[in-house]
């Protein structure tokens, strides 16, 4: 006999352990099951963003980054450091006590919120039944009211480099280099791409990037992409626009990457091979005949503006339906099905949700781009402003990049925010807020911000809206 629950979340990756937690809290009795394993083979949730995703990736990038100040700014400030080396074994070790830390706080929070967990692969069946091909062989069939799928995503293998998990990785493997690749490929100069791929040139790494499109980062603005391009330059990585690669060979210990530009045929040579050109939704297995969930062209689950099925009962969210694939974008999902079950009311603006890139500089933007707002016809005025007009960047000695706020030239409704420069991963918020409270640029304008401090070029960008900016010229 099936054990009764009144919700059922499928996938215990950001978007389901947070709806997991947040049903119990509003009094449901609720079970989560996940597939995930540690590097210890034993079930660690938290999916792919904390196991092999956000959270270690960001630590490579403090530790790379911490080696990279020490070998090349630190002079600048008066400091010397010779002869530094960097410990890779350390340096990832310490990324998996930290990733063991976090996926062990999760199992400790189900416990606190009495949220049954189980370890194995579910498939859902009609009327709401969930089995469960458990990670110890014994299978489990579960029941519920409610059903949650957050499944996830997992990276898209190209059929001509097919992971080996030693020469050819995803961002897992890129993840757990013994040594650094003396030459690192990456096909794809997305967001993986980028922050791993410069992981490993920090630490010394010749990093090439080959991306099939012909534009630099084509989701974010295209000052922003612009000034991106030129630091990441000056940083050493070659990155190749318009390279659609056709085939990858061995070279004895190397692999030969050839692909197809404007110059033609070429080749490139390179002892590891990262390939990160997407991810798709892991729906794969996951739903048995006759439960009535549709699934698109993409594989992602059919819903609705709410993340329901159509399906009395299921519900579906994060990577495995419409919208960005980013894990606080799931977690916001998770929370609405969740408040949306008990009767509350749920929602989540996909149009205020925000895009970071943990590279240096960061990348951040929430809302439209000035291309967007003229292919919709849409009005507008732009703001920017430089952080080399701000004490605070300067004074850090990382003055590049700049904030662009853009508005719409009739209302002077904030309808997007962009930025390229230190720690504007915190700074995007701003534009998160104002644009949930249907802010303008003359509000933002006329906040009073701290100095000296990075958002302080905020300020000065929405000043900059209506040409009021103090420390540029209008």
């Amino acid at each position: 006999m099936s054990e009764q629950f009144d919700v059922i979340v499928i996938g215990g990756g950001p978007g389901g352990y947070v709806a997991a937690i947040r049903c119990a809290q509003l009094g449901l009795k609720t079970a989560c099951v996940d597939a995930g394993t540690g590097k210890d083979g034993k079930p660690a949730l938290g999916g792919t963003c904390l196991r092999v995703g956000c959270i270690p990736s960001k630590a490579l990038l403090d530790s790379s980054r911490q080696f990279h100040n020490l070998t090349h700014m630190f002079a600048d400030h008066g400091i010397s450091a010779d002869n530094a080396k960097m410990d890779v074994g350390t340096m990832v070790g310490r990324k998996d006590k930290i990733v063991k830390q976090f996926t062990g706080g999760i199992a400790m929070l189900f416990k606190a919120n009495k949220v049954a967990s189980y370890s194995g692969f579910a498939t859902l069946h009609k009327g709401n039944v969930v089995k469960v091909k458990g990670a110890d062989g014994k299978d489990v069939e579960l029941k519920a009211v409610n059903v949650i799928i957050a499944a996830g995503s997992v990276p898209i293998e190209l059929p001509f480099a097919k992971y080996d998990g030693k020469s050819i990785v995803d961002n897992e493997g890129a993840l757990d280099f013994a040594s650094v690749p003396k030459r690192l490929g990456v096909i794809g100069a997305g967001v993986i791409g980028l922050e791993l791929g410069s992981v490993w040139r920090r630490l010394g790494s010749e990093v090439t990037i080959l991306e099939a499109l012909p534009d630099f980062l084509g989701a974010a603005d295209a000052d922003i992409a612009k000034v991106a391009a030129r630091e990441y330059k000056k940083q050493g990585l070659d990155i190749r626009l318009g390279a659609k690669v056709a085939k990858v060979t061995k070279n004895g210990d190397a692999l030969d990457v050839t692909y197809a530009d404007a110059k033609g045929e070429q080749t490139i040579t390179v002892d590891k091979l990262l390939v990160s050109v997407g991810r798709k939704a892991a729906t794969a297995g996951l739903l048995a005949e006759g439960t009535g969930v549709q699934l698109d062209e993409r594989g992602r689950v059919v819903v609705d503006e709410h993340c329901h099925t159509g399906v009395d009962g299921v519900w579906a969210i994060g990577d495995c339906v419409r919208g960005p694939m980013l894990a606080h974008k799931a977690s916001e999902e998770g929370v609405a099905v969740a408040e949306l079950i008990a009767g509350l009311p749920g929602h989540v603006n996909l149009d205020t949700v925000p895009w970071v890139i943990y590279t240096e500089p960061e990348i951040a933007w929430v809302g439209k781009t000035e291309a967007q707002c003229k292919a919709e016809g849409i009005p507008v005025k732009v703001g920017s402003f430089p952080f080399a007009a701000i004490g605070r960047a300067v004074a850090m000695n990382e003055p590049a990049g700049l904030v662009k706020c853009i508005a719409h030239a009739e209302t002077d409704r904030i309808l997007g925010l962009h930025l390229c420069g230190a720690n504007v991963s915190e700074l995007v918020h701003e534009g998160v807020v104002a644009m949930e409270f249907k802010g303008s640029a003359d509000d933002l304008a006329r906040i009073c911000h701290a100095h000296p401090t990075l958002s302080e070029a905020v300020h000065e960008a929405a000043l900059s809206v209506h040409k009021r900016a103090i420390h540029k010229a209008n």
